[in-house]
């Protein structure tokens, strides 16, 4: 068994004011803290892995096919893998939460390149 605590990781900044954290991942899926403060945007990128996570503070606007998705503290959600996607943090304070890859996500190209 791993054990991965969200204190012993330096966070990633992807892009201005987002903060990724890479937490434990087995064979078959990955885990990932996200802290996204107010203002910031995850602009719009694809990855082939399945998507799932839930959201433990603020709240996140999703834009995807055109259409906003809003998710909030208590929320979960799933992206279909090679769905394009984006968010944005609309609010006064950061967004937190864990995503779920499926396969693992363990090396993610967080400049914009392709993703592994």
């Amino acid at each position: 068994m791993e054990r991965v605590p969200l204190s012993g990781v330096e966070p990633a900044e992807a892009v201005d004011g987002v903060h990724l954290s890479q937490l434990a991942a087995g064979t078959e899926m990955s885990v990932q803290h996200f802290r996204i403060d107010p203002g910031a945007r995850v602009p719009e990128h694809s990855h082939p892995h399945e998507q799932t996570g839930y959201v433990t503070a603020g709240e996140l606007t999703f834009l995807v096919d055109g259409e906003e998705v809003t998710v909030s503290a208590g929320d979960s959600y799933a992206i279909p893998g090679d769905e394009p996607h984006g968010a944005e943090n609309r609010g006064d304070e950061p967004v937190e939460g864990v995503d779920i890859f499926a396969p693992p996500r363990v090396n993610p190209d967080w400049d914009g390149a392709d993703e592994s």
